[in-house]
């Protein structure tokens, strides 16, 4: 997604990411490499996990160009402690698209007990069995799935978790956790009918990019930037709960949002300046813009397409860009054109050497340059910036 100018970083979080290292060994399935994966009879032991060096995170209070913001990373959560605090857990996620395998696959190399709940025989169910989840030990239907799982995850797509929430609402019981990656089917319950038991915490962890990144960011000991957000919090453990997952997932960092918030971020995503003015934060703002798109989703268009990347992304997410893409493209033409005839008829050539050739030519571009990096976006990347694994200062 595009993004409008905003930042450069008064003040950066300059730090050197030490490693903690995992030892592993099977080959796992992933969408960058598909490679096949050996079915496998029970979920691979913590021996067996996909070869990835951890990068150690730390909880940071940050500036992010004048507002500041707590950022959740991996130093509170090493593996350890991760498997005790869901060793009595079972994780059952719902449905098995981008999301489902990225956050599948890294949860289950973590060691945790997981489960997916698909349509039996549908595509889903294939391409689980691909990637070595076995029928009746760690693959069942959906409403098997909900009735031994303790953790709900509902990574079903924003229209199948309308259509199916009459089914899965009354095995949602006291003591589950009922967890979403995009807060659309709660936020706009009106229309979806989703609304969730008054008596379980609801979280969301809402990782910014493609469930195919999530994996690969994992898998490379990276791990992708995610927001946080509680609807409910009827155990009072609920954000501890939320970030235990977004990093056992495969989450790098992730910053606290709302429900609300993250729903109109991703579905809008287009201009960081009005994300600001209706209320995001400078981080919010700049990884649901500029972070999303050059970290996640430009990658994917450059090296497999368009079409690709299309076919990653969420149906909610496919349909919006369909449907405004014309609209995008019918108000940017007559700006094109006139740039296209500014450059034929010379009048691009004569503003440059009349600019370059100035006495002045160096102050004035500093001055221009120091416009675009005095704006909020770009100081609240660089900030971004800093709290990625392999960040090296600029």
């Amino acid at each position: 997604m595009s993004s409008s100018l905003i930042s450069r970083s008064t003040h950066a979080a300059v730090r050197n990411a030490a490693r903690s290292a995992r030892t592993v060994g099977v080959t796992s399935r992933s969408f960058v490499s598909l490679s096949k994966f050996t079915a496998v009879k029970k979920t691979p032991s913590s021996a067996q996990r996909v070869t990835s060096t951890q990068f150690t995170r730390g909880i940071k209070t940050l500036d992010f160009a004048g507002t500041k913001e707590v950022v959740y990373e991996r130093s509170d959560w090493p593996l350890p402690k991760l498997q005790e605090f869901f060793k009595n857990d079972t994780l059952a996620l719902i449905g098995y698209g981008s999301q489902g395998h990225g956050q599948g696959l890294n949860a289950r190399d973590n060691g945790l007990n997981v489960i997916i709940g698909v349509r039996k025989d549908g595509e889903s169910w294939k391409q689980a069995l691909e990637d070595g989840w076995v029928p009746g030990e760690t693959l069942f239907s959906i409403e098997e799935a909900i009735d031994r799982g303790t953790i709900i995850m509902n990574l079903l797509s924003d229209a199948a978790q309308s259509a199916t929430w009459p089914t899965i609402a009354p095995l949602i019981t006291k003591g589950k956790i009922l967890y979403f990656s995009h807060g659309f089917s709660v936020v706009y319950k009106d229309d979806t009918h989703v609304v969730p038991p008054p008596d379980v915490d609801v979280i969301l962890v809402a990782p910014k990019g493609s469930g195919r990144t999530v994996r690969t960011l994992f898998k490379e000991g990276r791990g992708i930037n995610s927001s946080i957000a509680i609807w409910q919090d009827v155990t009072g453990k609920a954000k501890e709960k939320a970030i235990a997952l977004g990093i056992a997932v495969g989450s790098g960092y992730l910053y606290e949002t709302t429900f609300e918030r993250e729903v109109y971020s991703d579905l809008y995503g287009e201009r960081g300046v009005v994300l600001r003015k209706n209320g995001h934060t400078p981080s919010e703002a700049f990884n649901e813009t500029v972070e999303e798109a050059t970290q996640s989703l430009y990658p994917l268009i450059g090296a497999h397409g368009m079409d690709y990347m299309y076919a990653a992304c969420s149906t909610t997410a496919r349909r919006g860009a369909l449907d405004w893409a014309p609209v995008f493209e019918k108000a940017n033409l007559p700006i094109f054109e006139k740039l296209y005839q500014s450059v034929r008829d010379g009048t691009e050539t004569r503003k440059s050497l009349e600019f370059n050739g100035r006495k002045t030519y160096r102050e004035d571009l500093a001055r221009e340059l120091a416009e675009i990096d005095s704006q909020e976006i770009w100081r609240a990347g660089k900030v971004v910036r800093s709290l990625r694994p392999d960040y090296k200062g600029e």
